[in-house]
């Protein structure tokens, strides 16, 4: 029997050859960018369990796929108004392949790492 061809493998092989043809910023419109309140939302609950995690000094918050950052820069947002001490533990990435949307997205959320997928992140406690 042969090696099937793994989900991540062939998302991202859709994804590159998609966003290669393709502009992202015309296609659709996601949540986020109807309204700042699902980041901020997202951001109140990632407070919420770096609390629960014993506020570790370092935390690593990923996204995948992140479009171009709006509901990144919305969570961050929220997170530094009300949870400063979270804010400065956190080790922003986003998974993205697509250069275009990486710079848009480092527009909208400067400190951000990039990576081409989720093994490319390190090791360390993750939301």
């Amino acid at each position: 029997m042969s090696n099937p061809l793994r989900l991540d493998h062939y998302m991202a092989r859709a994804n590159g050859a998609y966003y290669a043809t393709h502009d992202p910023f015309a296609d659709f419109v996601t949540s986020p960018e109807i309204s700042q309140m699902f980041g901020e939302l997202l951001g109140a609950w990632a407070a919420n369990c770096w609390q629960a995690m014993g506020s570790p000094g370092r935390v690593i918050l990923a996204e995948a796929g992140p479009g171009r950052g709006t509901l990144m820069a919305d969570a961050l947002r929220l997170i530094a108004r009300l949870a400063p001490g979270f804010a400065a533990a956190i080790e922003v990435w986003l998974i993205e392949t697509s250069p275009l949307l990486r710079t848009e997205q480092a527009r909208r959320v400067p400190r951000a790492r990039f990576a081409d997928d989720l093994g490319q992140l390190p090791v360390g406690p993750m939301m």
